[in-house]
């Protein structure tokens, strides 16, 4: 289960430059707009430590992490869904995503292109959101025109479809965001089913120095509750590979910003990860929260979820605090759970399968 996020944003924010330095992919970063046509796609591991605890205590062959799939696409203009500057082809590739990043321009370079008149990332926001509700608004107003037969038909499926799209049209022609709306159960799954760009997760991204962002800029995103993370791309970028002691002599933070955006990407479709591990391989896992034992085998292989029987579950700072899974089991940290456990995060987990 792979995470796919697409980077998007207007021309010349730093989009190429982020997935240069967070794949270690040498793409074009010429300095025009629609400098990236074709969407670059790049996998990275998601860095845990976890892992590499777990390797050691049962000196594994192997490690395995998680995976984000990063997908550069080219920079969007006002009118885009209109057609404008590239247009449809650049959002039709959001479509194929789970998420979004959104760079937005903070930084007062003035040698770097600005396709528009001043900085101003509230108002790049704002464009963004515009061209993606409008894209929206031309998918959902066709499909209702599509359903009208049917529903004098009364099939069922377009009855139902019809009780949501005419509410989700309306919030986007006032220019709404659909992911922020409250739905029910069952209204999401039809609106999920259209791969509408606006019902994505979205994280924004603030390239700049935090010295160079407005107060009110971060009030609003703030007050409105819009996960951001302020990160100078082309300072992570120079920095990609120096240790934590290289960083800190140059007086950065210990801590890769780009390590942070991959794991804030990984959080933000409610993803937890649980492990296996053993003296092959220690392996991080996808699941999303809320899932069963049965579903976290079913991730490892189908026939686990199928013929499951029981799971052996440990939290992994048990583990490696009781010193291997022997010594787990003489002190009682070692569980058997059976179908209704719901998987935590940080859960070392084996399962037993009729299989």
């Amino acid at each position: 289960m792979s995470l796919h996020v697409g980077i998007v944003g207007l021309p010349n924010v730093g989009k190429s430059t982020l997935f240069k330095a967070i794949t270690k992919k040498q793409v074009d970063c010429a300095n025009y707009p629609f400098c990236t046509i074709d969407p670059n796609v790049g996998v990275v591991a998601v860095q845990d430590n976890r892992v590499d605890s777990l390797a050691e205590l049962t000196k594994s062959a192997k490690k395995i992490y998680t995976t984000v799939e990063f997908v550069d696409i080219a920079g969007l203009v006002k009118g885009a869904a209109q057609g404008e500057g590239l247009g449809n082809k650049f959002l039709t590739n959001i479509r194929e995503t789970d998420a979004t990043l959104y760079i937005l321009r903070g930084f007062k370079n003035e040698k770097i292109i600005n396709t528009e008149e001043n900085i101003d990332p509230l108002r790049d926001k704002g464009i963004l959101d515009t061209e993606l509700a409008l894209k929206d608004l031309e998918t959902v107003t066709k499909r209702v025109l599509n359903l009208e037969s049917d529903v004098r038909g009364r099939k069922p499926e377009a009855i139902k479809e019809m009780e949501v799209l005419p509410k989700a049209k309306t919030l986007l022609e006032e220019g709404r965001i659909l992911s922020e709306i409250e739905w029910t159960a069952d209204e999401k799954k039809v609106l999920d089913s259209y791969q509408l760009l606006t019902m994505k997760p979205r994280l924004y991204v603030i390239n700049a120095a935090e010295n160079e962002i407005a107060p009110a800029t971060l009030e609003a995103f703030q007050k409105n509750n819009w996960p951001y993370v302020i990160i100078d791309i082309l300072e992570e970028s120079d920095a990609e590979g120096l240790s934590p002691a290289e960083r800190k002599e140059l007086g950065l933070p210990e801590d890769s910003k780009l390590e942070t955006l991959i794991k804030k990407s990984y959080e933000l479709l409610n993803l937890i990860t649980f492990f296996t591990t053993g003296p092959d391989e220690t392996r991080a896992w996808t699941l999303k929260k809320g899932s069963t034992a049965p579903q976290a085998g079913g991730v490892i292989h189908s026939d686990f979820e199928r013929c499951f029987i029981r799971a052996e579950v440990i939290n992994w700072l048990d583990l490696i605090s009781a010193g291997g899974f022997t010594q787990a089991r003489e002190r009682a940290l070692l569980r058997t759970e059976g179908k209704e456990y719901i998987v935590q995060d940080g859960d070392v987990i084996e399962i037993k399968a009729n299989a």
